[in-house]
């Protein structure tokens, strides 16, 4: 830690650079990225509903840094404080990895409506305050069709209490009418590709920097050409967490990845060798920063996943006492009930509050870590750790 920018302001991005800031609203991920020439991109925008008592239960983490706003209002007004001055008010890129709670958003009885007649919550409220060009999602008819009556009305999404179907329709409606008041361009992420998500303002300044879609709905990508296999046939449905997006971020020598609430241990603790864990693992290979998938809950980060990718900096987008089960480890949010039952363990983590930034430094050589206050709008650098050199 750099003891004399503690309490300072986080130094403004500068072309070259990739910030990546992993926002802690209390309520679900939500990670704001500057790519080297300026173009944006946001990962989920997690917003649970205030009407469940899981959300308010000491279970759970507290709003932050206050609930005066709500969860989208925090991001963007996050996003907006850190957003390149050239870009003005409007983000590049956002992608929901798949469609739960705590990733796009949950409406309810308390949730206010937009002019184009849809509740906002999550991503829609983002999209709301703050324009998206092009929206990424997992799609919707794959393994699935969730736009097929006769599948909404299935027992385990009619009886489903946190309504994901409900606001999967308010979703659809957002994303018709900011296509037609806004331009906003609706996009399926396909395994595979490295132009869904490119530079917007300077490709040719940076040609070492990529963004490839490892993963998605259970279609891998085999690290040739834009080949993949499938884990899941059609019709086959196991819940959200396994269809989530997956995508590595890399810059020069850089590499990151990220990958939803995908899992890799069974019931037994063992791992699962059909796994998307298991089965992506070899294709993403070594990286240098990696989010902790599903939380870091205890079906996560199975022995072939972690030995195979071995980052040298994990970060932990926590939100609740589940999560988690040689590395660095940062957390948004760790709980009292999580250091009560970790004990010494506990101080495995460099940072266990706030909001974190990777900071990748020019030509993606090193890279740093640097912890925002997340119970303050200043948002001051609280510690930094680093700089670390990219593998």
């Amino acid at each position: 830690m750099v003891a004399q920018e503690k309490g300072s302001p986080l130094p403004t991005w500068q072309e070259g650079m990739l910030d990546i800031h992993h926002i802690n609203t209390g309520r679900g991920d939500a990670a704001f990225c500057i790519f080297p020439d300026g173009t944006t991109l946001l990962i989920d925008a997690g917003d649970m509903s205030e009407s469940h008592t899981r959300t308010l239960s000491a279970r759970n983490a507290k709003a932050m840094p206050d609930s005066s706003k709500s969860p989208p209002e925090w991001i963007v007004d996050y996003i907006e404080m850190f957003n390149p001055e050239k870009k003005g008010a409007y983000l590049d890129y956002a992608l929901i990895t798949h469609y739960h709670d705590d990733h796009f958003g949950e409406i309810d009885s308390l949730r206010k409506k937009a002019k184009g007649g849809y509740l906002l919550t999550g991503i829609m409220e983002v999209g709301t305050l703050l324009p998206v060009k092009k929206l990424l999602d997992r799609g919707f008819d794959y393994p699935i069709d969730l736009k097929d009556l006769s599948v909404q009305v299935q027992k385990r999404f009619s009886e489903d209490p946190y309504g994901m179907v409900s606001t999967l329709k308010e979703y659809w409606k957002f994303i018709e009418y900011t296509s037609i008041s806004h331009g906003l361009v609706n996009e399926t992420l396909h395994a595979g590709r490295n132009d869904q998500i490119i530079l917007n303002y300077g490709p040719e300044k940076f040609p070492n920097f990529e963004v490839r879609n490892i993963a998605v709905n259970g279609i891998i990508w085999t690290g040739e050409n834009q080949d993949t296999f499938a884990l899941f046939n059609k019709n086959e449905y196991g819940g959200e967490n396994p269809l989530s997006a997956c995508i590595k971020i890399s810059y020069g020598d850089f590499d990151y990845f990220t990958g939803g609430d995908i899992s890799g241990v069974d019931r037994f603790g063992a791992a699962d060798m059909d796994s998307m864990e298991s089965n992506i693992a070899p294709v993403v290979g070594r990286v240098d920063v990696a989010t902790l998938n599903h939380h870091g809950n205890r079906d996560s980060q199975n022995a072939i996943y972690v030995r195979t990718i071995r980052p040298r900096v994990w970060v932990q987008q926590n939100w609740s006492s589940d999560h988690p089960g040689e590395r660095d480890i940062f957390s948004t949010v760790l709980l009292k009930p999580n250091i009560d039952v970790l004990g010494d363990q506990a101080d495995q983590y460099k940072s266990q509050n706030g909001h974190i930034v990777i900071r990748v430094h020019e030509d993606g050589n090193t890279y740093e870590v640097i912890i925002l206050d997340d119970a303050d709008v200043n948002r001051q650098i609280v510690a930094k750790y680093g700089p670390y050199v990219s593998r």
